[in-house]
């Protein structure tokens, strides 16, 4: 199968089936949605068991879309005992894979290099598969699909579209295959990084499958995509330049730090700078720990769908770099006041700390005083050791008990969800 073999390992309706699991009920028998029963039935699903996929239901819904004759299981999130599990299975891995081969894409899904450990254990990358698989199992009582390739995108591929629909949940592909198999299929947005957008945009140009993208001139696509078509065209081929070693030795040019929140409902003008302000301290706090600071913040506010206003963003630099909380929540205020429409409710908050740097983490500009700017270093400390040792609410500021604020609540949760 070529010179390199990649595995994808990916754990089906991850969190539904902790939860199966969890309650003694077979993941792939049991009719169980992960939802929050807290939430307005507009919240979305977090996974559904296989079960409720074969009745139709789609996965990611939200909680009014389930038909209401289907009788399941709501089960409340439980992000850290997903994380608990997760670390039980990466485990798993640990015991046949290096973790210099493994590169971990998502809490439920590993890319791997296994081409080494095959000669090493005399094993077809099938058999090789298949016994990573019974362990994950044996384990913790998940299925798992592999999908086996000649490069990450083909392994990637021949887990989603082939591993997920065969019965011994493993998929094969090389470049050959892949053209033999998958030329035609549809719908394309089955195949990694192809979004309804690109397929419209495909679509536009008389291109419904994969063969009509490696068959196209290539003129074509350049035109409407950009740079983009490339991998478009690779990916058509079933071609993939990047390797694990790639993966590994990746450095972003440049790093930011971000927070968003989707606010439960439409936030009036002050309770908005209230958000604001905490997400932009507790940000800030979260940059100062990394020993990073910013001299530039960019923010975008999203509005109540039924006022048809536009997201409002913006940006603003600070004049220097720095790690102060207080600088950073003012600075975040006045972008805040100088971006918001006053006058229609907002739902949803994003701010980023951009160009973050480590070094002269905390610089001095003529309008501060050193003493004042060491003396906030050192409350931030202070503040950090408290957290460490009593949680993220061992220490807070009076604001945050102010009606609409939210900081409390999203510091027991993780992603977004409760803990």
């Amino acid at each position: 199968m070529g010179d390199r073999i990649y595995m994808c390992i990916d754990l089906k309706s991850f969190y539904a089936s902790v939860e199966c699991v969890e309650r003694g009920l077979d993941p792939l028998k049991a009719r169980l949605a992960v939802a929050d029963p807290d939430r307005t039935d507009k919240t979305i699903c977090l996974a559904i068991s296989p079960a409720m996929k074969a009745l139709g239901v789609k996965n990611r819904c939200r909680v009014f879309e389930i038909p209401p004759g289907i009788d399941y299981i709501m089960a409340t999130p439980r992000m850290a005992l997903y994380i608990q599990y997760s670390v039980k299975v990466y485990s798993v891995y640990l015991k046949y894979v290096a973790s210099k081969d493994i590169h971990v894409y998502s809490i439920d899904e590993v890319f791997m290099d296994v081409t080494d450990y095959l000669s090493y254990r005399h094993q077809t990358p099938k058999e090789f598969a298949e016994m990573i698989l019974d362990d994950v199992m044996d384990t913790v009582g998940i299925t798992a699909a592999c999908g086996i390739g000649t490069n990450l995108y083909l392994a990637k591929i021949a887990m989603d579209i082939i591993a997920k629909h065969t019965p011994g949940n493993i998929g094969i592909l090389n470049e050959e295959s892949y053209r033999e198999q998958l030329w035609r299929h549809t719908p394309l947005t089955d195949f990694w990084r192809i979004g309804p957008g690109t397929v419209r945009r495909l679509s536009g140009i008389g291109i419904e499958n994969m063969r009509d993208i490696a068959m196209v001139n290539e003129d074509i696509l350049y035109k409407h995509f950009g740079v983009d078509a490339e991998l478009l065209i690779d990916h058509a081929w079933g071609r993939e330049s990047v390797r694990m070693e790639d993966i590994k030795a990746y450095k972003p040019r440049s790093t930011s730090l971000s927070s968003g929140q989707v606010l439960t409902r439409g936030y009036a003008y002050e309770e908005g700078l209230l958000i604001v302000r905490e997400m932009a301290e507790g940000l800030g706090l979260e940059m100062f720990e990394q020993g990073y600071a910013t001299n530039l913040i960019t923010m975008s506010l999203d509005y109540s769908h039924s006022s048809g206003r536009e997201q409002s963003r913006g940006s603003i630099r600070i004049g220097c770099y720095t790690a102060s909380v207080k600088k950073l929540s003012d600075s975040a205020a006045e972008l805040y006041e100088r971006i918001r429409d006053k006058d229609v409710p907002i739902h949803k908050v994003n701010i980023c700390y951009c160009n973050l740097s480590t070094e002269d983490v905390q610089q001095y500009d003529m309008f501060s005083r050193p003493e004042e700017q060491e003396k906030q270093i050192k409350l931030q400390s202070a503040m950090l050791n408290i957290r460490k040792k009593h949680g993220k609410n061992g220490i807070f500021k009076c604001m945050d008990l102010m009606e609409g604020a939210t900081m409390l609540e999203r510091n027991r949760q993780i992603g977004g969800h409760r803990a």
